[in-house]
Order: structure tokens, then sequence, then C-alpha cells
């Protein structure tokens, strides 16, 4: 009689996130409680072909990709058609999540504040009049990103009209779409839910990198003492509610299932102060410096805790994609 849960763990891929995914996957094979699972890695850059022939045998696949392909949906679609469930979100709310242009248009068609964007096209963005545009309607400094992808990678801190061409040209490197923000000057929140049809938040993070990082960026995301999380932030009762709201509310609007994490900005210091949403991950780290195992260590659940919680709602049979 089979007693174990036989897990297949996805970790490595093909992106520029790859040793992220790697270390991801390092951790959550050592926190998984080996009396009650079995464990079998597949490195999709090598093991596609493995993985569909041991199918049959896989009870639940826990999904550690970060990036295209793998977060975006690709490869849970794939996971669909081998009939494996999984503990991430769908195709769907993969695809969404994934690309920032399709969750800005739901964020804003669901009511969500996240800052004013310009959308640029590769190839199209060379004219010295749609710079000009572009900084007149979303300011200086703003923020430059590819449409697709994350930790950072691409992204840029855009100080002076002459630096936008080259911000939008490194980040075309890594996607055909790009986005010029409008850059939010405030603290950075991340909150992160759990759940699939009624998820739940997490305590808030504050996020605070050393001053020699312009922002979050991917040394600070990932270098041990590069960045202070606070955990729960240092903010008051009412934003900590309106931030693990404005989390959930993005979950759903996103058709995510699972969990997620969603990062923020808080602007202002007034009685009343701004939060806008800037993206949502579908596959948050889980690295030693990742954010999602800090909020959940602040509510008591260990690590093993949180990967046995995420496999049950991987078993969950969920009301939408």
């Amino acid at each position: 009689m089979k007693t174990k849960i036989t897990i297949a763990l996805l970790s490595g891929g093909t992106s520029p996130e790859r040793e992220v995914s790697i270390a991801s996957g390092d951790q959550v094979q050592a926190a998984l409680d080996l009396e009650k699972y079995h464990v079998r890695r597949y490195d999709p850059k090598t093991d596609i072909q493995q993985l569909i022939a041991d199918a049959p045998e896989i009870d639940v696949a826990l999904v550690m990709l970060h990036g295209t392909p793998g977060e975006d949906g690709s490869v849970q679609g794939l996971l669909d058609l081998l009939g494996i469930p999984y503990q991430c979100s769908g195709v769907l709310g993969s695809a969404v999540s994934m690309n920032k242009l399709a969750s800005k248009h739901l964020y804003v068609q669901n009511h969500i504040p996240t800052p004013d964007f310009v959308v640029f096209q590769k190839n199209r963005a060379t004219a010295s009049m749609d710079i000009k545009a572009c900084i007149q309607c979303l300011g200086l400094p703003l923020v430059v990103k590819p449409a697709s992808g994350g930790s950072s990678i691409g992204m840029a801190i855009v100080q002076s009209e002459q630096d936008l061409m080259p911000a939008l040209k490194n980040a075309f490197v890594y996607d055909d779409t790009v986005l010029a923000e409008a850059y939010v000057r405030g603290t950075e929140i991340t909150c992160a839910v759990i759940g699939n049809t009624t998820p739940e938040a997490l305590p808030v993070i504050e996020i605070v990198p050393k001053t020699t990082h312009v922002f979050f960026d991917y040394q600070a995301k990932y270098t041990a003492g590069e960045t202070e999380e606070i955990c729960p932030a240092r903010i008051s009762e009412k934003l900590m509610e309106k931030a693990g709201n404005l989390a959930k509310k993005a979950h759903q609007a996103l058709f995510c299932k699972g969990y997620s994490r969603t990062d923020m900005m808080i602007s202002g210091n007034g009685a009343d102060p701004s939060i806008y949403v800037l993206e949502t991950n579908t596959i948050p780290g889980m690295t030693p410096a990742s954010l999602l195992p800090i909020a959940a260590r602040a509510v008591g659940m260990s690590f093993s805790d949180l990967m046995d919680r995420l496999i049950e709602l991987a078993l969950e049979t969920p009301s939408f994609p």
C-alpha cells in the first residue's frame, strides 16, 4: 500500500532566473518531510521527457521555476495535460501575472491602484517624440522594466531624459514589450496570500535595501545582508489591513490560486497614505533570503509547515483556472 505522496519538484529551467530557481528547489527539498513525501527532482532544461514518462507515478508537483518559461503558464499547461496537480496558479493566472501589461489592465479594471504607465514595443521606441511624450506623461524619475520576467532583471530607475533610451534598450534584451512606469517615492512593502478561492493574507513585510542600491534589485534580493526585511512592517494597523486586502484582491483579479505575493509602495506621510500595487508574483522565491518564508514564520508557520499547506492546496479542486 502506498503511504507517501510522490512529489515532482521542478526547478532550474532556462530563464535568466535559473540560479534562483535552483536555490528555491534546494530549499524546498530540504524542508520536505521525507516521512510524508517521496521527492523526485526535475530540471525542465533537461528532464521534460523523464517527467512525462514518470507522470502516472506522480501525485503532485511543486513548481519552483522563476521567469519564463516556467512561471508564465507553459509548464502549468504541460502538468494539466499530464493530470498532475501543482501548488501554484494555473495557465491563466500564471500567464497574466507574469505579463506586467496584462496585470496592469486587470488591476485597473478591478479598481486596484497601480502607478501610471506607458508601453513601448521593440523597434518602435526610437522616435525622440516618444521619449519626450513618455516623460511628459510620467515625469522623472520613472521606472523601466520588461513586461515579462522577475527578480528585477532588466529593470532600471531613469533619472534623466538621456538615460531613458539606454534603459529601454537594456529592457528589450529580455522582452519585446517594455513598460515605463511612474516612480512612486515611499516605503516598499510586500504581502503574501495563501489560498485558492478564499486567500488569507500573511503579515506585511517592509523592504529596506541598503543605500548602495537605488532600488530592490537582483543583488539586493538575493545577497544576504543587502536588504533589511522587517516583518511585520512598521506601519499602522489600518495600512496593514489595507495592504492585505489589496494583496487578496490582486490574487483574485489575476485568477491566482495556491499562493501569491504582491509588491506595493506606500506613498505619502499624511493621515491616509496611498498604496500602489506594483506587481504580483505567482511563484515567490523560496531561497533563504526570500520573503514568503519570512512572512510565514511570523505567524508560527515553519518552512516545512508552509510546504505542507501548499501541497494541501494543490490537491484541492479550485473553482477557476
